[in-house]
């Protein structure tokens, strides 16, 4: 492909063999020219050496300056990519890399890019603040790379990548990295990019090859039992979870604690020592499960996930996209569950059009299926363990002598019911928690799409079966919750979307978990939904608040 003889050797010391289809398009049009680039690629497609290696193949180590800016959404991933380059530049002269990210001493920061930095990857806000102090200078680089682009611009730092961008050389080249491609990327590359070729390894905003998309119906009130039972029968499942709220997240990673799980929360309250302790041990793989809002979770980059698991549907179905393509990376494949109830559908069905997948129903696991998996992975696990004979051997005449009186198929019996009996006294008389169209009074709907509801021909919501008629109040019930609707003053014209509402909601109750039902973004104004129970908490402590300067005001929605 055109590498130095000691880039292959690193890269063959990493135990690569055969480049990525990113890669393959990619390393040889970056070696070659000079033209910007926008590559449409999902996670784990190998895009860190497909940017990564050309650039240091060419980066002047007789230079001082700072040649290539990197910037990527999250500390995570900056730090990762950091570390990738560190390990393909591990046989050429040395060539310095500095990474910069928000939550860390900026004066350590400072004086490594003192010392010379080749390359910087960063963090947009960091990095506009070091550039702001004249500490980073961008007046020279040949190289900008924006990885995970719609990340960052979905995180709010649309405003600090204008200033960037704005701030570099218009000489340089751009290269744009993104997973799905919203009208805010287009914008970007129309506005800083000079005629961009493109490389697509996917089709635009669809879902990952190797990904298969199951989901589960059940009532909402038996989310969890559901997210319990689809662990249980994957023994060695190692995902993550992810909830809407950080209150969510809170409460379903300390329910699954408390019942025994090898798991932990990562969520907006956390500093950044406690995410970096939760992060190593989940990398390490001594937590299989890690539950977490989309906020806490963007940029991970972590390998080998078996699973990822939408406790919650998203709002927007581009998240979805981002949080199915972190598992089924590096050509393994990885499975995407969803757990969803049936007035669910319709917004499942919207995901499923812009995934691009088919998605599969699945039947939550019985009791009975449960015991059979943990039984048998447990035989496996016996047969398979390394015996470390030396260690043992100590305790072995004892174990012999009081375990004498049991015959062979005895002993075997009860050496497998020490693990056995746990999930057959838990799921002795487990019920079925699968739902069908016929446990519920009335007809499946669909909810609103884009600021539009369904009316299902000229009948009234109100007269349905089973919902609240109190429509005076915005008042609704669906899915074992009671919604009260509130008018929201702001909307799309100062800023707010979906994700913001929820992050308003989950700010101003943090410490209540807080169920929030449909959000609907108009120009001007938007409408949200929160469980009834918590309707004045909302008023309250929504009063006098603002956002972004602006005041803001919420009241209960009146009328349909």
């Amino acid at each position: 492909m055109g590498l130095k003889q000691e880039i292959q050797q690193a890269v063959e010391s990493l135990g690569f063999e055969v480049p990525t289809p990113v890669q393959e398009q990619t390393i040889p049009f970056l070696l070659e020219t000079n033209t910007d680039m926008v590559a449409l690629a999902q996670t784990g497609t190998g895009k860190t050496a497909a940017f990564g290696l050309p650039i240091i193949q060419q980066i002047d180590t007789e230079k001082k300056h700072t040649q290539a800016l990197i910037l990527s959404p999250t500390r995570e991933l900056a730090m990762q990519i950091a570390s990738d380059l560190d390990n393909y530049s591990q046989f050429l002269p040395k060539i310095n890399i500095t990474v910069v990210y928000g939550g860390a001493d900026i004066q350590k920061q400072i004086k490594e890019l003192d010392r010379g930095a080749s390359i910087v990857v960063g963090t947009p806000g960091r990095t506009l603040d070091l550039i702001k102090r004249k500490k980073l200078k961008v007046n020279e680089i040949k190289w900008l790379v924006l990885d995970e682009a719609d990340e960052m611009l979905s995180m709010g730092f649309k405003d600090d990548l204008d200033a960037i961008l704005e701030t570099s050389p218009a000489e340089k080249q751009t290269l744009l990295f993104s997973a799905t491609m919203p009208k805010e990327i287009v914008s970007i590359a129309n506005r800083y990019m000079k005629n961009p070729h493109e490389i697509s390894v996917g089709k635009k905003n669809t879902g990952a090859e190797n990904v298969e998309h199951h989901y589960y119906l059940i009532h909402a009130k038996d989310r969890y039992i559901a997210l319990k039972r689809v662990a249980d029968i994957n023994p060695n499942i190692y995902g993550i979870i992810f909830c809407r709220t950080r209150a969510e997240t809170k409460e379903v990673a300390d329910k699954l604690m408390q019942d025994g799980y090898n798991a932990d929360a990562l969520h907006g309250d956390l500093s950044q020592a406690q995410r970096d302790h939760v992060m190593a041990r989940f990398r390490s793989k001594h937590l299989q499960m890690l539950v977490a809002t989309d906020v806490a979770a963007r940029g991970l980059d972590v390998n080998d996930l078996t699973h990822v698991i939408n406790y919650n549907l998203p709002d927007d179905p581009e998240i979805y996209i981002h949080r199915s393509g972190r598992t089924g990376r590096a050509g393994k494949k990885g499975i995407s569950v969803t757990l969803i109830h049936l007035r669910e559908k319709g917004k499942l069905r919207q995901v499923e059009r812009t995934v691009n997948k088919k998605f599969f129903q699945k039947d939550v696991p019985s009791g009975k299926e449960i015991c059979e998996k943990q039984l048998f992975n447990l035989i496996d696990k016996v047969e398979k363990i390394e015996v470390n004979e030396s260690e043992i051997a100590q305790f072995m005449p004892v174990i012999y002598k009081k375990l004498a009186w049991l015959e062979r198929e005895e002993l075997i019996k009860h050496f497998v019911s020490v693990e056995f009996n746990r999930f057959l006294q838990y799921y002795e008389n487990a019920p079925d928690i699968n739902v069908t169209e016929s446990h519920f009074s009335g007809r499946d709907y669909e909810p609103a799409e884009r600021g539009k509801r369904s009316t299902r021909g000229k009948k009234d919501r109100s007269e349905t079966p089973g919902r609240n008629t109190r429509s005076d109040r915005g008042s609704k019930k669906r899915g074992g919750y009671e919604f009260s609707r509130f008018f929201f003053n702001l909307g799309k014209k100062d800023g707010i979307n979906k994700r913001t509402i929820i992050d308003l909601v989950n700010q101003h109750l943090s410490e209540k978990s807080v169920e929030i039902g449909d959000i609907e973004v108009m120009k001007n104004f938007s409408f949200f939904e929160v469980d009834q129970r918590f309707e004045k908490q909302v008023l309250k402590t929504f009063q006098n608040a603002s956002y972004k300067g602006k005041r803001m005001s919420i009241d209960i929605a009146k009328g349909k």
